[in-house]
């Protein structure tokens, strides 16, 4: 199904009658190129491999959400082209509902291209946003959010985020932002190898070290893998501290594969 004819539908629920998560955001083109060192600058080397996949925070949660059996669907926008078929293809390959996918008539998909370091297992990105509009009120209100137990935005706190607050820990980061948010809510902050930290309503700090697997191989959308695996725990009623534990846990599995398939 072309990118421009994705059907405006609503999914219904998951199997079993089961309520779906939602998860709002971000797809993208992925352009990975793999290297054995990370350029210099200004040099000419070649690639151990290279390989398109579907990337964006949402997108890529949406894929683990399916790998760990829980009925999803995606929420975002979708460019005209080629590579939008890609990635929408690629959504319904891993069982992910596209109902709520919103064709843009301009734009180009947002692209990344990733430089994957096989020596340390890091990641840099470069990403282009492709003068993409963003999904408006409009498109929510054709949303039946009877149909869905939990629904994905930005909660989830990243460590740049942190740092950008000025903030230089999980633990501090948390502290200092609980005052922001409304009483009831919770916060949570993964700082990657120190693992992750949630603060609930109740103003206690609970903590999960992380599981870095043997080898690193690629961290690329470890936080989106964390993310969607304590939401996997949360939405079936698993504890806060059980989730937390359950997301570093999923998410160091990713971090040794190359992309997302055997995470489970």
């Amino acid at each position: 199904m072309a990118a421009g004819a994705a059907a405006r539908r609503e999914p219904g629920p998951g199997p079993g009658g089961e309520k779906r998560i939602l998860c709002v955001g971000l797809v993208c083109l992925d352009i990975i190129s793999v290297v054995e060192a990370y350029p210099a600058e200004d040099s000419d080397i070649r690639c151990v491999s290279q390989r398109w996949q579907r990337g964006g925070n949402a997108s890529n949660s949406c894929t683990v959400l399916a790998l760990l059996g829980a009925p999803c669907a995606f929420m975002g926008s979708l460019a005209p082209g080629h590579a939008a078929d890609f990635v929408l293809a690629d959504l319904q390959r891993y069982g992910v509902d596209v109902g709520h996918a919103v064709p843009q008539p301009a734009g180009c998909l947002p692209t990344s291209v990733v430089i994957v370091n096989a020596s340390r297992g890091t990641r840099t990105i470069l990403h282009a946003h492709g003068n993409l509009p963003d999904v408006t009120a409009h498109d929510f209100e054709l949303v039946d959010f009877s149909q869905y137990k939990w629904i994905h935005w930005e909660v989830f706190i990243s460590k740049d985020v942190a740092r950008h607050f000025g903030y230089q820990s999980a633990p501090e980061a948390l502290q200092g932002l609980h005052s922001r948010i409304q009483p009831g809510a919770t916060l949570i902050c993964a700082w990657a190898e120190e693992g992750a930290d949630a603060m609930g309503p109740s103003g206690e700090l609970v903590h999960s070290d992380a599981f870095p697997p043997e080898t690193l191989v690629d961290t690329l959308g470890a936080g989106d893998t964390f993310n969607a695996a304590v939401i996997f725990a949360l939405s079936a009623g698993r504890s806060l501290q059980d989730a937390l534990t359950f997301g570093c846990q999923i998410a160091g599995r990713k971090c040794g594969i190359q992309g997302f398939d055997g995470i489970v």
